[in-house]
């Protein structure tokens, strides 16, 4: 990574931020892809928690190397533990979801988070939300209305868990705020994945026994390593891009690139498991990604001195 680190210093570090987000949000649906195939057989706290002792285990020497492994006061560790909760919820409930729903139809779902992250940032950081956000917040609320109604005919109420996740990561952003321009991003992504990786083995110690699909944890076979492999090394990687995107230029620039995962969402779904969104499904997606697209353009115009926090290693 010290090569990126070196472009980011180049003469033109917007164009390294784009190129890094556009390859972190192509390939950040294969973390889902990998989900979705290990859930037949491995229950969904497992696969969270596997994804994030994985990222530990990949960062670990990193932060060593760069001396941020104890680069910590008490403020920000509770502020990494929150983080790391905020994910547990994040990733449990959407990797739950692919259990009976396709990958494009609940990351279309999912992609609800700019519109929650518009309100909360209202309630919350009394940032001033005109009324052509709000419309734009509903068209994409009523967007996500028409993924969710047929999703709800055939797989019933786990439909609604994309939203769920869709308020953690809106939540996570929140608190990333606080954190993000002074520390380092492998730290971040660090101690994230530990507090995650803990809140899950908590779940799971609770759930050992109990036959729950979500909490009783199996020993995997041989192609669940694989898919587990794959959920964390794509989950780092992407991660890690994403942070370094956000860190070498604006956020209203590179927002409008995350809904580029839906395209590659579909396009891994449709050549690992043949599915391809229906009619009215399209024209919900549709809605929620133009919804999505003016808030950022909005806030832009509004405030040009606006961020987001650094991209999460998603889902």
């Amino acid at each position: 990574m010290s090569r990126i680190t070196e472009a980011l210093k180049s003469s033109n570090p917007v164009s390294i931020g784009l190129g890094l987000m556009v390859i972190s949000v192509l390939i950040s649906p294969l973390i889902d892809i990998f989900a979705k195939l290990a859930i037949t057989t491995v229950p969904s706290a497992e696969i969270t928690a596997v994804r994030f002792l994985l990222q530990v285990v990949f960062i670990l020497p990193v932060v060593i190397v760069r001396g941020t492994l104890f680069d910590l006061t008490w403020k920000k560790t509770a502020l990494h533990m929150l983080r790391g909760g905020l994910l547990v919820v994040t990733m449990l409930s959407f990797i739950t979801t692919l259990k009976k729903m396709e990958v494009a139809d609940a990351i279309a779902i999912f992609f609800v988070e700019p519109i929650i992250l518009t309100i909360l940032g209202s309630i919350f950081l009394k940032e001033t939300i005109g009324w052509r956000r709000y419309t734009a917040c509903a068209a994409g609320f009523f967007g996500s209305l028409l993924v969710i109604q047929p999703s709800m005919q055939e797989v019933g109420l786990i439909a609604l868990l994309p939203v769920v996740s869709a308020v953690g990561l809106a939540v996570f952003l929140l608190v990333t705020r606080l954190v993000s321009q002074s520390e380092d991003p492998w730290s971040m992504q660090f101690h994230a994945g530990i507090w995650g990786g803990i809140f899950c083995l908590g779940l799971l110690l609770a759930g050992d026994g109990t036959g729950s699909e979500i909490f009783d944890p199996v020993i995997p076979d041989r192609a669940a390593l694989f898919y587990l492999l794959g959920v964390g090394v794509t989950a780092t990687i992407s991660g890690v891009l994403g942070v370094y995107a956000y860190r070498a230029a604006p956020a209203s620039v590179l927002a409008p690139l995350q809904y580029l995962e839906i395209v590659s969402a579909t396009v891994f779904g449709w050549l690992v498991f043949d599915h391809l969104p229906d009619a009215l499904k399209w024209l919900g997606i549709a809605i929620i990604i133009a919804s999505g697209l003016y808030i950022i353009w909005r806030e832009r115009k509004v405030n040009k001195q606006a961020s987001l926090a650094p991209v999460s290693p998603v889902i």
